[in-house]
This record gives C-alpha cells, sequence and structure tokens, in this order.
C-alpha cells in the first residue's frame, strides 16, 4: 500500500514543477520557486523560509499576499501561525485589507522580477502550488524517493555565504564552553549542520566558500563519518547533486538527535539570542530532536548509538510490541529407541512406544506469554517426512553436547581449495548433510558431506515401472546412474550473493546480481522457479525456519518477502537509506531482521508489514544478523569489526563485542543460545559467552524510556577463544544439531 501511495505523491510532485514556469512568465527566479515549494509541504519548513523572506518591503508584500490568499480560503490557523513566525503586527492584515487590490499590486509591480507579474499571478502561483503539493503531508518523510529538483529547492533559501563560518564557529565556541554534561549531547548537531550548511552553498554555486568551510571544519567531525564526508568532499557543484542518493536521503530523512530536554533549551536559548536564524532554520527543517526527561548522556552513551545514515532510531520506533517467544512445537511422540533399529525407523514408519520426554519437547509446550498465537500468520502444515525429521531431531537432540565456558566446541572448518570462481556465499543444510555455495561465476554448486551421494529423480518413463506401493519407494524413485557428490546448477547471469536451504531440504534458494532470486529443486536439481522483482543485485536471501517463507533484500534498499508459490512478493518492507545487506528470519517466523549499508538493522512485522525495530550502533554497513534460539536477543556484525547485540523485546542495545579486526561476515549461536560464534574476514572464529553478556543485564539498570545504556567494556571476558585459519576469511558457520561447529570459507593464497 505505501509502495501505491508513494507513487500517487510523486506524480503530484512531478506536476508541481511542471506548472512553475508556465504560471511565471519564463523568469529567472529559480529561488523564489524554490522557496514557495519549498514551504507549501510541510509547516515546519514553512516557519524556516518565511523568517528570512520577512526582510524587504518586496518580501513583506508577498506575505501579505500569501496571507491574504490564505484568510480569503478561511485558513486561519496557517494565517496566524505565519504571521507569527514573520513578526508581522496583529493589524497588518487590516490595514491592508481595505486596500489590497490597488497598494498591494502596485508594491508588487515594483517587484516584477519576483512575481513574474501582479499580486493576481503570485496568488495563482500559490494556488497552484497548493493545491498540487497538498496531498503530499500524508505521506510519511523518506517514504518514497521525491522528484530530485524538489528536494533540492529546498536549499535555495540561503543566508549570506561569507557568514556561515561565522555562525559555525559561533554555535562551535558556544557548545564548547557549556558544562561538560550537557556538551556531549550538543556536539552531534555538529555533523548535521555542517553538512547541510555545505550543502546549501554548494547548492548556490558558491564553490569557493564551500570550499573554505569544508576545509576549515570537516577535522571536527567524528572519525565514523569519514566515508560520509569523502563523498560528499566530491559534491563540489551544484550538478554533482543531482544523481547522487546518499545526499537525496540526507537532504529527504531528517537526522535525529536524542537531546535531553535541557541541553536542547540551552541550545534554542542561545540561537534565539543570537538570532542565528540560518542554523535554527536547518534545525527545524532538517533534524528531528528527539527530547527525553532525565540526565544527558554521556559521550560513551552517545557513541554506542550514533554512526548511522540518518542518526538514531527514535524511541518511539521502538516502542511497539514485540511478540519475541517461539511457537508451540507440535507434538509428537519421541520412540524410545535401541541404537541398531534406528535405521529401519528411517524409512518405515517408527514404532509406537512409551513417549519420553526429553529436555527438547517439555520445554516449548506451555504457550510462551511473549510468543504470537500459532495462527497468527499462515505456516505451513507438517507433512509426514517433516515429522519423521522431527524425530531425527529429537534424537540428535538428546545427544547434543552442553557447551558452555568450560566445555567449547568443537570447530570442523570446511575450506573451499581453488576456488577460482570466486566464492561468494555458503549455506548448510539443518541436520548438515548438504553444503551450497554460490559463486561469482554465476554457477550454485551442491556438495554431499556425507558419503550419501546427491541422486536425481528418475524420468518418468522410469518412475512408470515403479511398483508405487513397496515399502522402499522413495529409494527406489532416485536415479544411480547420476549419483556423484556435486552438482552444479546453471541458470544465473551474475553473481550469486546468496543461498538458503529450506528447512525440509528439498529446495535451495539463490540471489544474485542478476536481479532474480531462483528457486532449485534438489530431487531433480533444476531450477523450478525465478522470482523477479528487485531491479538491481539482490545481495541476501533466507528461508523461513517454518519453510514456505523466504525474504530477499537488495540494492534497491528494499526487502521483500515471497511465499514459494506466489511470483510475486507478499510484503515489501521499505525504509532502509541504503542496500539491504543481509536477511533474517526470527525463529518464529513471524519476523524479519533486515541489516543495510545505512549502518541500521530494522525488525519487520511480517502481518502488518511495519517496522517495529530500528537499531543503530554499527559505523559501517551491515553484514550479518543472527537471532539467539529463544528469541528474545539479535546478534549483529559489520564493516567496523564490532558484534553487538540488541535486546528485541526492550529495543535497546545491551552489549558490543569487541576482538575482530576487519567485517564480521558471519554469526549463529550454539543450538542452546550459550555461545556466540563470530566469522570473520580477519581469518579467525571467536566465541563468545552468550549466557554471560545476557545474565550480566539488570533491566532496571537502564530505563527502556531515555535508552541509557551502560555497556560494560568486558569483551575480553566475554571472549572465549579465538581460533585463526591459515588464510581463509570465515564466511559461514553453522552449528550441528549435537553442537560442533562447522566453518566455510575460500582459501585465499
Amino acid at each position: 500500500m505505501a509502495a501505491v501511495q508513494g507513487g500517487q505523491v510523486d506524480a503530484v510532485e512531478e506536476k508541481d514543477i511542471k506548472t512553475e514556469p508556465s504560471n511565471d512568465g519564463g523568469g529567472n527566479n529559480n529561488a523564489n520557486d524554490g522557496r514557495l515549494l519549498s514551504t507549501s509541504p510541510g509547516s515546519s519548513s514553512s516557519t524556516g523560509s518565511i523568517k528570512s523572506a520577512a526582510g524587504p518591503p518586496e518580501d513583506q508584500q508577498t506575505l501579505l499576499a500569501v496571507l491574504q490568499f490564505l484568510r480569503k480560503n478561511k485558513l486561519t490557523e496557517s494565517v496566524e501561525i505565519l504571521r507569527r513566525e514573520a513578526g508581522l503586527p496583529e493589524d497588518s492584515l487590516e490595514l491592508k485589507g481595505g486596500d489590497s487590490s490597488g497598494s498591494g499590486s502596485g508594491a508588487a509591480a515594483g517587484s516584477v522580477e519576483l512575481a513574474g507579474g501582479d499580486a493576481s499571478s503570485l496568488l495563482s502561483r500559490v494556488t497552484s502550488s497548493a493545491s498540487t503539493v497538498a496531498p503530499a503531508p500524508t505521506k510519511a518523510a523518506g517514504e518514497d524517493q521525491p522528484d530530485v529538483n524538489v528536494v533540492l529547492s529546498a536549499y535555495s533559501q540561503q543566508g549570506d555565504p561569507p557568514l556561515y563560518q561565522v555562525y559555525y564557529s559561533g554555535l562551535k565556541k558556544f557548545i564548547e564552553s557549556v558544562l561538560d554534561c550537557h556538551r556531549a549531547e550538543l556536539s552531534q548537531v555538529f555533523y548535521p549542520l555542517f553538512v547541510h550548511m555545505y550543502l546549501e552553498l554548494v547548492y548556490n554555486n558558491h564553490e569557493s566558500e564551500a570550499k573554505a568551510f569544508f576545509e576549515k571544519f570537516c577535522g571536527d567531525q567524528e572519525c565514523y563519518y569519514e566515508d560520509d564526508l569523502r563523498i560528499l568532499s566530491s559534491l563540489s557543484k551544484r550538478e554533482h547533486m543531482r544523481g547522487n542518493e546518499t545526499l537525496l536521503d540526507f537532504r529527504t530523512s531528517k537526522f535525529v538527535l536524542r537531546i535531553s530536554r535541557d541541553s536542547y533549551q540551552l541550545l534554542k536559548r542561545h540561537l534565539q539570542e543570537r538570532q542565528n536564524n540560518q542554523i535554527w532554520n536547518i534545525i527545524q527543517e532538517h533534524l528531528y530532536i528527539d527530547i527525553f526527561d532525565g540526565m544527558p548522556r554521556s559521550k560513551s552513551q552517545i557513541d554506542a548509538m550514533s554512526g548511522s545514515l540518518a542518526g538514531e532510531g527514535k524511541r518511539e520506533a521502538n516502542k511497539a510490541k514485540v511478540y519475541y517467544g517461539l511457537l508451540k512445537e507440535p507434538e509428537i511422540e519421541l520412540p524410545l529407541d535401541d541404537e541398531d533399529e534406528e535405521a529401519e525407523n528411517e524409512e518405515g514408519k517408527p514404532k509406537k512406544k512409551k513417549p519420553k520426554k526429553d529436555s527438547m519437547g517439555s520445554k516449548s509446550k506451555k504457550q510462551d506469554p511473549n510468543a504470537p498465537a500459532q495462527t497468527r500468520i499462515p505456516l505451513p502444515e507438517l507433512k509426514d517426512s517433516d515429522k519423521l525429521d522431527k524425530i531425527m531431531y529429537m534424537k540428535e537432540a538428546t545427544k547434543r553436547i552442553r557447551l558452555g565456558p568450560e566445555i567449547l566446541p568443537s570447530i570442523c572448518f570446511y575450506t573451499f581449495l581453488n576456488a577460482y570462481q570466486g566464492l561468494t556465499a555458503v549455506d548448510f543444510t539443518d541436520d548438515s548433510s548438504l553444503i551450497a555455495g554460490g559463486f561469482a561465476d554465476s554457477t550454485v554448486r551442491v556438495w554431499s558431506v556425507t558419503p550419501k551421494k546427491l541422486r536425481k529423480v528418475k524420468s518418468a518413463a522410469d518412475l512408470n515401472l515403479i511398483d508405487k506401493e513397496s515399502d522402499d519407494v522413495l529409494e527406489r524413485i532416485m536415479d544411480e546412474k547420476t549419483a556423484s557428490e556435486l552438482k552444479i546448477l546453471y541458470g544465473h547471469s551474475g553473481p550469486v550473493y546468496g543461498i538458503s536451504f529450506s528447512p525440509d531440504r528439498n529446495y535451495l534458494l539463490s540471489s544474485s546480481e542478476d536481479g532474480t532470486v531462483r528457486l532449485w529443486s534438489l530431487q531433480t536439481f533444476t531450477c523450478l522457479v525465478g522470482y523477479k522483482g528487485h531491479n538491481y543485485p539482490v545481495w541476501d536471501t533466507q528461508f523461513s525456519p517454518h519453510g514456505y517463507y523466504f525474504i530477499s533484500g537488495g540494492h534497491d534498499r528494499v526487502a521483500r518477502l515471497w511465499a514459494t508459490d506466489h511470483y510475486q512478493p507478499l510484503r515489501i518492507f521499505s525504509g532502509h537509506l541504503a542496500d539491504v545487506t543481509c536477511t533474517r528470519f526470527h525463529p518464529n517466523s513471524n519476523y524479519v531482521a533486515t541489516g543495510s549499508s545505512d549502518r541500521t538493522i530494522r525488525v519487520w512485522d511480517i502481518l502488518t508489514g511495519n517496522c517495529v525495530r530500528i537499531f543503530t550502533g554499527h559505523k559501517g554497513p551491515i553484514h550479518s544478523l543472527a537471532f539467539s534460539p529463544n528469541g528474545k536477543f539479535l546478534a549483529s556484525g559489520a564493516t567496523d569489526s564490532r558484534v553487538l547485540l540488541w535486546d528485541i523485546g526492550h529495543g535497546l542495545m545491551i552489549g558490543e563485542l569487541k576482538g575482530h579486526t576487519d567485517t564480521v561476515y558471519s554469526l549463529r549461536f550454539s543450538r542452546d543460545g550459550e555461545i556466540l560464534a563470530s566469522g570473520s574476514m580477519d581469518n579467525t572464529v571467536r566465541l563468545w559467552n552468550a549466557t554471560k553478556a545476557f545474565d550480566d543485564l539488570e533491566t532496571d539498570d537502564f530505563t527502556a524510556a531515555t535508552g541509557h545504556v551502560h555497556l560494560h567494556d568486558n569483551s575480553q571476558e566475554l571472549l572465549l577463544g579465538a581460533y585463526t585459519s591459515k588464510s581463509t576469511p570465515v564466511i559461514h558457520l553453522h552449528f550441528t544439531r549435537r553442537n560442533l561447529l562447522l566453518a566455510a570459507g575460500g582459501y585465499n593464497p
């Protein structure tokens, strides 16, 4: 729905640009067009622009014309707001009321260059702009890409170029002079102000002033904005701003700052005393200040949460209820078998014996209070083969090793040697019997890790000859002549970046640079469907833990939810400001998490399509996500070589694991959630004590209200072991059902 609505608005906004020139007689008055346009969409922006507009008499005439137009249309509230903002006396409208036709048009005629006609043409222009832009406010900020010209025109209200440095230095001096407790909070304003002031100078063709401004103040910005500043420095002319996506995002999404009420009052008082309108306008128009009551946050608390493209997540965004509990496991009787009977029970139906309650079964029988209703989203029915698989799973679980700080898992590393095709993605099946690799030469390769070879189903003619009633019919349909350890799947026309097995091991998903996601059958080793929806490379895809649904994310900045039997996506999750680089399903299949190059993580509700959590704190694109088995926590890894831990229920960051020296490409919790394994491009696998990381948390310690997080710097205590491969970056990790850790990567000679 959002997309449709966005489309509508888009069309409207383009229309208003086209109506401009026809009314203004082709005069050269871009600045004024921009001003009128930018004032109509939102009241906050109008306040900013009018202040600077109510200077010279021509501008005041323009303003009065607008006010009268508003009054004529009975928009009394808007009249009051505008009048107060522009500082006009109450009786100003009454005075002009009688003779508006005479003096109004006369004065306006004096400013022909400005309005391209008399007040009536100005009014008609305001009308056209108001009528066309009116629908826009219904749209949430940054929901859809608006037209470039509309976005950039907001920069046309400008101050005196040489004074920009003075304004900024003045603010800097003030912030450096306030008490320490406020300084850290107010310093957050520097970066967004710096960017917007620089862009404003560039947009208005003050190239040398922009350059001087950039050189003077870019050194003051936080180190984690380095990459953004590098892109910014390359934008030195107005033309450069046209096609730049990063910049458009920065312009359209308000930069969110979380500041305590006391600090905010200080800043506001200072700017209003100094009459520093330029900076105040930018703050009102381009920043969203999330004010909280209570103690100001410390530098370390702010640094932990900042670093994303659009500032922090608003606290409101993390207030929605999330049902993070697990779904009830289906009731399956677990037979008590001797070892030797196990083999025949795999194929035939298991003999019914006294059901044995194991720790796995009994734990999930009670409905978790935080769990979603079983029927909240439609999940596929369990087939007989799934039930057999569950029984196998429970048997394996009884032999599972309980891991902990004293008992660490063994690690089995699968190294892809001579992978000259370029290994780009790896996945293991849940029962660890198959491993698949996605390659840069656009192939997908599937290996059997067990002695059991991979076989295709026989041809239709041969299948007719089989006795359908025999016990081993599932064995007979397989063609022995095709048995091999490796199968290669051809179909993509670009590198394969994401790969995922279905829980029942019948299907494999792959996503590629060619913009498609393909579903492969592991019975026939052929492609069944190509899902086309993304227009650009698809960086990641993953099956739901219950099968049937899958998620994909790509360069077009959206994640899409699909069902295997629909060729159109069921949901489109849009909100990230840059590529969606990784996707993960919550263990209960009701939520998905997406990580992005905009350095944020979002959690989406599949039922409603809403974003229910926004996590900020990483300083680089996010490349790995993992939910804890109990569904309460999320771990994320990024190019900043940190692993961050999040509490999904409270919507807060609760831990930071430092130790890796390069991008963290894979994360996985052990089957019981005691240990978190992380694999990185620095060729190491590190094991962390997850139980301790989560247990050290006292939830009263931080109040979710202010988002104050006291992160203990205890990475060294939590690190249980670091294991280095010879020269193989770790791109995938997987815990077997018995808690053996499998790692995989391509050897990098």
